[in-house]
């Protein structure tokens, strides 16, 4: 992991206190699901999902596959999927550069792929796709909506053997806008600090 995105993730496990109540009732039963994994030593697949899988679905994607990295927590893996295909939006890509993230696309389709990596040794390939693309877990995954359309839309994901509702705020509300990058970058460190917080919680 680069110096920046250690700095980043040192700075996000100081604002765990900053999570509601309530949404730390939520996100303890990710922790738990997880935590059933390991305890017989299985994979978990926590597959984020959102209506455009432009957004929120990558920054949970990837964020998800960071804290893994940060808490060395192995037998994780993270995949991102929408109801409909878009692309993997610009904005949304910047932020996490911001953080440290180093992102290359490998193509100039219209909806290209990413190399995203942290470290030497950690990389994924993130891009717009539905639930049912060929590279997802098709059984025993975790479907964690994360927009408010696919939980209202998706109540039920197909061979998923765990499904929570953690919606977060659009940043694209703000596209084209002065508050562009501080809201992009406000969700980032909202969604970090979440995942952080699922696996500062898991026992070793």
């Amino acid at each position: 992991m680069n110096l920046k995105l250690t700095q980043f993730s040192e700075e996000i496990i100081l604002q765990f206190d900053q999570i509601p109540a309530d949404r730390k009732l939520l996100l303890d039963k990710l922790t738990s699901y997880i935590q059933g994994n390991q305890n017989i030593d299985k994979e978990s697949f926590l597959m984020f999902i959102c209506t455009h899988n432009s957004r929120r679905s990558h920054f949970g994607q990837i964020l998800c596959a960071l804290a893994a990295d940060f808490y060395h927590v192995t037998g994780i893996q993270t995949f991102s999927a929408g109801t409909e295909v878009t692309a993997f939006h610009p904005n949304a890509i910047a932020a996490l550069r911001s953080i440290g993230m180093e992102i290359q696309a490998t193509d100039n389709s219209s909806n290209p792929h990413y190399i995203v990596s942290w470290s030497p040794t950690h990389s994924l390939d993130a891009f717009s796709k539905l639930i049912d693309y060929e590279g997802n877990p098709k059984e025993h995954f975790a479907a964690i909506m994360t927009c408010t359309h696919a939980e209202q839309n998706c109540p039920f994901v197909a061979g998923a053997d765990f499904r929570i509702g953690l919606p977060f705020d659009d940043p694209k509300a703000f596209d084209g806008t002065v508050q562009e990058t501080e809201m992009y970058l406000a969700r980032v460190h909202q969604i970090a600090t979440e995942l952080f917080y699922v696996f500062s919680r898991l026992i070793h």
